[in-house]
């Protein structure tokens, strides 16, 4: 399995013939060079949604019809975009498991917001949620944004994950002490790869905090567009 930095929360990965796009964000991402964005797309077979914030959701309806590949994410939302936006959708909620053919994506509470700008203002655009992906023997908790929460005792003790990939900038989501300290209490990760941050001035610019509070953990900092083979 190879797990691909895009940038800020966005992730490729690719497990046998599958090549999963997570909050794939194009459009504007500062730390995605435009030059690359068809390498960071080239051979998708799903995009897969955490949350409705630009920086998650801007290229996901572009990207579905370009690619011709299903919207994978939580029901309201997906049921909406496949009545009105012609898209094909795998909706689903959390407690849910789905398989994608060898890859099953089972669908686990975030603790954030969800929701789209509008001339009325903000509108809700179902909710925020994490994801348990099972392949090859490995399970990879893909965090989305969140805060630390209690429900991580239980995630982590039933689905064992055994790769974190965690939102951890702060000011939006958890940083990395905090995602350190929840690694450490709810978690027995052996891999854990930061994400959201460095993109903006105001997020964390370094990950130092989460290594130094993961002793025998493998924290990778992620390069952007490196593989990261686990």
């Amino acid at each position: 399995m190879n797990i691909i930095w895009l940038g800020h929360g966005s992730f490729r990965i690719e497990t046998g013939n599958h090549v999963l796009l997570i909050d794939p964000w194009l459009t504007g991402n500062p730390t995605l060079p435009e030059d690359q964005h068809d390498a960071a797309v080239a051979g998708a077979t799903h995009l897969i949604l955490t949350h409705a914030h630009f920086d998650h959701v801007a290229d996901m309806l572009p990207l579905a019809r370009k690619l011709n590949i299903p919207v994978v994410g939580q029901y309201d939302l997906m049921g909406y975009w496949s009545e009105h936006e012609t898209i094909e959708t795998v909706g689903f909620n959390k407690g849910g498991t789905v398989d994608l053919g060898g890859v099953t994506l089972s669908m686990v509470p975030a603790s954030h917001s969800s929701t789209f700008g509008s001339d009325q203002g903000p509108k809700a655009a179902g909710s925020e949620v994490g994801y348990m992906l099972r392949a090859e023997g490995k399970t990879v908790y893909i965090s989305g944004d969140t805060d630390i929460m209690a429900d991580m005792g239980w995630m982590g003790d039933y689905y064992k994950p055994d790769i974190g990939i965690l939102s951890a900038g702060g000011h939006f989501t958890m940083d990395m002490k905090g995602a350190a300290y929840a690694a450490k209490r709810y978690f027995n990760f052996k891999t854990v790869i930061p994400c959201h941050y460095t993109t903006f001035p105001i997020l964390e610019q370094s990950a130092q905090d989460l290594i130094d509070g993961l002793p025998g953990v493998d924290v990778i900092e992620p390069q952007v567009l490196k593989a990261i083979s686990v």
